[in-house]
């Protein structure tokens, strides 16, 4: 029997451990400029650790320890360097930074380093979480036993999500990605959805939150990191989702985490692991980048006993549509419980959500779902990639009815089969009328409602 009062007091060991100071405050200097690394010399401190930097005027720049080199420490400030001075002093702050948390998050829109975005005072919290997480013994997880219902219905007839399920969810630019993560937002059966919008454009931040979220504000923590951002800032900001995640999933909640997106993500991880001096690798990527993100994605997934979930959804942008070439979508794939891809000749086709069912799995799934909708789900797939495959002689008018029973049914039920995968954006599909559209797409004529 697993002792949940034992894993309570390991977590907040840990947060008291992340907190720890020096008593005793030691000065550096900033010695030398490279890019966005600073070196400073005069203190010791473990690699992660938070610092100040002394700025003029008495301000403080908040940074974080990156690496070492001979002599020296290297040191990423989270807003750049601009404003530091040859000379400046620096201290450590902390061994590890541990954000506030609390119910005051909800309904807030904070920037990486917590600050509001909202126009709003900053919210009154007290709790500290670690910023990279608090670790999860694998034995005492729970296992994927409950559906997750997300509202939408092609999801969830056909690739169903397991509370505690980690999902990617691949898309070129411009197929859809974001009106698809705002529906899954607002309809999902989840009591806190946790955004964190990274990298994105400032004017899809704004967008996002009061088009595509609506009525699930209230219940929702957004965290921003805008394109503009540092590296570092990028990082934190995914970071930070990953931690109000991890904290309400301690409170017993079901969480729901969004974090557009796992490539820029990885492309700010890129960004410090190449100034800190690592070797590039495949297509520029530090081979420390795939460590950091199989060990992101980890934080997400149920919890102990007593506690709750975390079901998250990622986004991976792939380069010309090019799911397969991708590292970072082919590392998603591994570390992942399944993917949703989008189509592009979906899109065109004007079929929204533009979710491509073929390429499209959950590994879950077969443990969640009955027999019956197993079945219903993989005719529904055959017939759907029978009919794609064959669409070229079918516009050519070279295709003969009678010569392929399986390719005569696709085309037969094509107008059912498009009517579960099409959606309003504003329409919410449970799982019982989810599973009642298949039953019906696939349904023999005459036969019985």
């Amino acid at each position: 029997m697993i002792d949940t009062g034992h894993i309570r007091d390991l977590a907040h060991a840990r947060v008291a451990q992340a907190m720890a100071t020096d008593p005793v405050r030691r000065f550096g200097r900033i010695t030398r400029s490279n890019g966005e690394v600073l070196h400073a010399s005069g203190i010791r401190a473990p690699v992660g650790a938070r610092c100040l930097i002394e700025m003029e005027h008495g301000a403080a720049l908040p940074a974080e320890i990156v690496g070492f080199a001979a002599g020296t420490l290297l040191v990423m400030p989270e807003q750049g360097t601009r404003g530091v001075v040859r000379g400046a002093r620096i201290h450590v702050e902390s061994r590890a930074p541990a954000p506030l948390m609390g119910d005051a998050l909800l309904g807030r829109v904070l920037d990486a380093r917590g600050g509001p975005l909202d126009g709003l005072a900053p919210p009154d919290v007290t709790q500290p979480w670690p910023l990279l997480g608090i670790a999860i013994n694998p034995m005492a997880r729970q296992r994927i036993a409950q559906p997750f219902d997300t509202g939408i219905r092609a999801i969830n007839a056909l690739a169903s999500f397991g509370r505690g399920m980690r999902v990617g969810l691949f898309a070129g630019s411009g197929v859809g990605k974001t009106t698809l993560l705002g529906m899954i937002a607002r309809h999902a059966d989840a009591d806190i959805v946790v955004v964190g919008m990274i990298g994105e454009r400032g004017r899809e931040i704004r967008e996002f939150i009061e088009d595509h979220i609506g009525p699930a504000r209230p219940r929702s923590v957004v965290i921003a990191s805008p394109a503009d951002d540092t590296a570092l800032g990028r990082v934190h900001g995914a970071y930070r989702a990953a931690a109000a995640a991890e904290f309400f999933r301690a409170q017993g909640k079901h969480v729901l985490l969004v974090v557009d997106s796992l490539t820029r993500l990885a492309m700010g991880l890129r960004e410090i692991g190449l100034a800190a001096g690592e070797p590039p690798a495949t297509k520029g990527y530090p081979p420390s980048v795939f460590g950091a993100l199989a060990a992101y994605v980890e934080r997400a997934g149920n919890g102990a006993a007593a506690q709750g979930s975390i079901t998250a959804i990622y986004t991976v942008l792939v380069e010309g549509d090019d799911h397969v070439g991708d590292p970072v979508a082919d590392t998603a794939r591994s570390v992942l419980d399944g993917h949703i891809v989008l189509s592009r000749a979906l899109t065109e086709a004007a079929i929204y959500p533009p979710i491509d069912i073929t390429a499209s799995l959950s590994r879950p799934m077969p443990a969640l779902v009955s027999p019956a909708h197993l079945r219903l789900a993989a005719r529904f797939r055959a017939l759907w990639a029978r009919r794609a495959e064959k669409q070229d002689i079918i516009d050519l008018g070279a295709y003969a009815p009678g010569r392929d029973a399986l390719l005569d049914e696709a085309l037969r039920r094509a107008p059912a089969m498009e009517a579960v995968l099409r959606q309003d954006a504003d329409a919410g599909c449970g799982l019982a009328a989810s599973l009642a559209a298949l039953e019906a797409a696939l349904a023999e004529p005459g036969a019985a409602p």
